[in-house]
């Protein structure tokens, strides 16, 4: 999970997204705001504003959320009077995953079904790639991912099959130099499953 932090763009603003939504509603607490889906009431972000009074380690740009980045922003909360817990994930949305098996889709000629190692889990995932074969080191996006194009990823059906992640391309991932051919990124072998993959 990252927050974003842009002071010559924004300000002294640390943008912390939770999730997408398509129409918002605020709520101001002191230095934080609450941003809120206006159709499922979920909460979607926060604001925290004069951000270099909470935060000891800001720097222009993606920020990745550490437990001590966290323990501040509730820290921040208690300060500003926002009593919500905040619970979060934080275990890499990113990983190193192992195909491990490949069953063609019962539905669709170009879809494949994957079962796919990511270390401490085995996930099924609907795959359309050419390139996707069973033995190799691939890029997972897990559920709750959120990809450079505002992408969250959902666990979701395909053609009626279940499918929690995504197999991602170079593209996908926003690397620099990517392939213009469609394809998912194809890893080193060496890579070791379940860990984070680094932008």
């Amino acid at each position: 999970m990252f927050v974003y932090y842009n002071q010559k763009g924004v300000g002294d603003v640390l943008l912390f997204p939770v999730k997408n939504s398509e129409k918002v509603t605020f709520e101001s607490f002191g230095d934080v705001v609450r941003i809120i889906d206006e159709k499922t009431n979920e909460v979607v972000g926060y604001n925290v504003f004069r951000a270099s009074n909470y935060f000891t380690d800001l720097s222009d740009g993606k920020i990745k959320v550490t437990e001590e980045l966290f323990a501040e922003m509730k820290k921040a909360f208690e300060q500003n009077n926002l009593k919500e817990p905040l619970d979060l994930d934080l275990s890499p949305k990113f990983v190193v995953g192992y195909v491990s098996e490949i069953q063609p889709h019962e539905n669709a000629d170009k879809l494949r079904v994957c079962q796919v190692d990511v270390g401490n889990d085995q996930l099924q995932i609907v795959c359309g790639a050419p390139n996707v074969d069973q033995g190799q080191k691939v890029v997972v996006a897990k559920v709750g991912a959120i990809m450079p194009s505002g992408l969250e990823i959902k666990p979701t059906k395909l053609r009626d099959v279940d499918s929690y992640g995504m197999i991602c391309s170079q593209k996908e991932l926003g690397l620099p130099n990517a392939p213009k051919e469609k394809g998912i990124y194809v890893l080193p072998a060496d890579k070791e499953v379940g860990t984070e993959f680094q932008f």
